[in-house]
């Protein structure tokens, strides 16, 4: 993806992206430049009701039923028809070493200069970049925010650090893949990611690095 951008208010197709973390939400929702808002463990809100965790998605999907009422299997496949399907997932490696775990992520920004061009198999880096926020509305601007991978035909890995275990670090292996083709919406998820699952390793160096064969815990 390119760097963040923000459209004009009151746009229909106003979108945002930004790091991980509930008050860079508030500042563009306080600012009237976004009216809902999203983040992977189901946390959603609006501009007009601050709730950001699961009920609130809840809520959603059932006022969505009440109104089309059809399933949500059926809500799902007809927008996967019109719009493709996104295939996502997230490996975490918890109680990773401290210094293993940095020097991963030093070694993956080593290569962000060089990686664009280059190809794996079928998948040809496009962009690589350490993913950084400038705040359109109170100019803080964050760094390391997550080394993201993109590949063409959308395609992408985000690697981030998360520090929040009860010991050593935690890497957070995102992966994620658009799939315009209805033929292939089907496809049970790590199947469908698994060429990427590989690259994310071979690039960033997990098994040698961490020692760890496998995720912890995959969501």
């Amino acid at each position: 993806m390119p760097p963040p951008t923000v459209s004009p208010k009151n746009s229909a197709s106003a979108c945002s992206e930004t790091p991980t973390g509930w008050k860079f939400f508030g500042n563009l929702m306080d600012a009237g430049l976004v009216t809902i808002c999203g983040e992977e463990s189901a946390g959603t809100g609006s501009n007009h009701v601050r709730e950001k965790d699961g009920l609130w998605a809840v809520l959603l999907w059932l006022n969505i039923l009440a109104v089309r009422m059809e399933s949500v299997q059926d809500i799902a496949r007809q927008h996967w028809t019109t719009y493709g399907r996104n295939y996502y997932c997230r490996h975490d490696y918890e109680e990773v070493d401290s210094d293993a775990a940095n020097g991963l992520m030093t070694a993956l920004r080593d290569q962000l200069a060089t990686l664009p061009g280059k190809t794996f198999g079928k998948l040809k880096v496009t962009t690589a970049d350490d993913f950084s926020y400038n705040d359109p509305i109170d100019k803080s601007v964050s760094n390391n925010q997550g080394i993201r991978i993109l590949f063409e035909g959308g395609s992408r890995v985000v690697y981030r650090l998360s520090g929040t275990g009860t010991s050593g670090a935690t890497l957070r292996v995102y992966i994620e893949r658009y799939e315009p083709d209805a033929s292939k919406h089907d496809t049970e998820t790590q199947e469908a990611l698994a060429d990427l699952i590989a690259v994310a390793d071979l690039i960033a160096a997990i098994k040698t690095r961490t020692g760890r064969t496998e995720p912890s815990v995959i969501t």
